[in-house]
């Protein structure tokens, strides 16, 4: 294995404490909620990035994320569950959706656009039940988690102190960028590839193409839900509207198209142009400009995948590395 440069470790230690220090340094609330914000959903982009990367194109991620929000808060409200275990329950229901809907389409080979139109169902039918079963989760006036007496609590997982929130927050992303380069390092990336490629030629060459395919789809689906729960408690309030349903699944697909797909960061520049611009028009606009981000994230799409397909970093690193070959010509 070759050996880490030492300027590459010095600079990677240098980002991760200023990740770490300064945002605490500073304080602000506002402040401290955006940057938690857009770590939970980098989180949220990284995993929908998983499958992307690979050709597996889901519109179905906004129904794993709803189903990690709700079932978390509503094992908290109605079973006294900790989000301890919780979040495990919700990680699990998941990941059994995501069994229940892929392994038929991988088993008789349901692939590109006529999968990507069976996870788009998917989340619409999970948005239709949230909303139909109002009397257990609210329906679509949201879903508030109980609080604990005093507002924090380790046990109910519940912490006023943004502070906590964000190194909870920024945790939780740098796993999801472990997760995301053990991946790519791993032999799974190189049979995914194959199956990307060409689905006869892998199968003959020896890879369990459904087996894979269902590895990945399950990470990618358990991950999305832990973004969600982890939303749900920090926001202690879900609504299908932000959790679940198709306009959230777009919105990874815009975010992760438009950062970089295939980059480990793509996701996260993709989230800090996500949550800029929804509190931009918030801000700006108010109650009027409700519906305007959708609209903008299409046509943004749209342009990004004519003009920029590698995305905003994914186009700047491979320009820095076309560079030095022409230098060195």
């Amino acid at each position: 294995m070759n050996a880490i440069p030492k300027g590459k470790v010095g600079l990677w230690a240098g980002a991760a404490a200023a990740l770490v220090i300064l945002p605490l340094a500073w304080g602000a609330p506002y402040p401290m909620h955006i940057m938690i914000t857009i770590l939970i959903w980098s989180f949220a982009y990284t995993s929908w990035s998983m499958m992307g990367r690979f050709g597996l194109v889901s519109l179905g991620h906004g129904g794993f994320m709803g189903v990690g929000a709700y079932v978390t808060a509503l094992a908290w409200n109605n079973l006294g569950l900790s989000p301890w275990l919780g979040i495990p329950l919700g990680l699990l229901c998941a990941a059994l959706l995501a069994l229940v809907v892929a392994w038929p389409c991988f088993r008789f080979r349901i692939t590109g656009h006529y999968f990507a139109l069976v996870t788009l169902a998917l989340s619409g039918i999970v948005l239709q039940v949230i909303v139909a079963t109002r009397g257990l989760t609210g329906g679509s006036l949201g879903y508030t988690p109980d609080r604990v007496p005093g507002g924090s609590s380790i046990i109910a997982f519940q912490f006023t102190d943004k502070a906590t929130w964000y190194l909870i927050a920024l945790a939780v992303w740098a796993a999801g960028l472990v997760i995301w380069y053990a991946v790519e390092r791993s032999m799974m990336r190189y049979a995914l590839e194959a199956i990307s490629e060409d689905e006869d030629a892998a199968a003959a060459a020896g890879v369990n193409v459904t087996a894979e395919k269902l590895k990945i789809t399950v990470i990618s689906a358990m991950m999305t839900a832990m973004s969600g729960a982890l939303y749900c408690q920090y926001q202690m309030f879900v609504s299908p509207d932000t959790v679940s349903g198709i306009s959230v699944s777009l919105q990874m697909v815009f975010a992760v198209v438009v950062g970089g797909l295939y980059v480990a960061l793509g996701p996260t520049i993709g989230a800090v142009i996500t949550i800029l611009l929804g509190e931009a028009l918030r801000i700006g606009f108010g109650p009027s400009a409700v519906g305007w981000d959708n609209l903008i994230y299409g046509l943004l799409l749209v342009v990004f995948i004519i003009f920029l397909p590698q995305g905003i970093l994914g186009s700047i690193m491979g320009a820095l590395r076309r560079t030095p070959a022409r230098a060195s010509a």
